[in-house]
């Protein structure tokens, strides 16, 4: 009955002392100003989603050569400031349908990350082998 009574209390001062550390969470305040930051890129990716899905942009974003997947992925790879910049200069334009300027604006763009390196899209921004 020792053994018994033994292995009990080892069980519960290994359970008692497992309770007492601290574990390594923290605890912080999310401030407003957080929230209202990701409230506006998660509306701005979805503003840049809608655009893309419209059947004129994709009709003229492959008239150039560019995949509408290829597209997407550069618009989900987008930082959280350069979507809302882009969301802000679609708004910018007139209403009704300056779609050149957007596909013009979405080409620019798109060939500038083509040479900064981050992606190939376009085969001409590449040196020759």
């Amino acid at each position: 009955m020792t053994f018994f009574r033994r292995t009990i209390a080892t069980v519960a001062a290994v359970c008692v002392l497992g309770v007492s550390l601290p574990l390594p969470a923290q605890a912080g305040m999310v401030g407003t100003d957080e929230i209202a930051q990701q409230q506006q890129t998660t509306a701005a990716r979805e503003r840049l989603s809608q655009l893309l899905a419209r059947d004129e942009v994709r009709d003229a974003l492959a008239a150039r050569g560019v995949a509408p997947d290829e597209v997407q992925a550069r618009v989900n790879a987008l930082t959280d400031d350069e979507a809302q910049l882009l969301a802000q200069r679609l708004d910018q334009l007139p209403a009704g349908g300056d779609a050149i300027g957007v596909i013009l604006f979405i080409f620019v763009l798109l060939l500038i990350t083509d040479i900064l390196g981050l992606t190939k899209v376009f085969p001409f921004t590449r040196p020759i082998r």
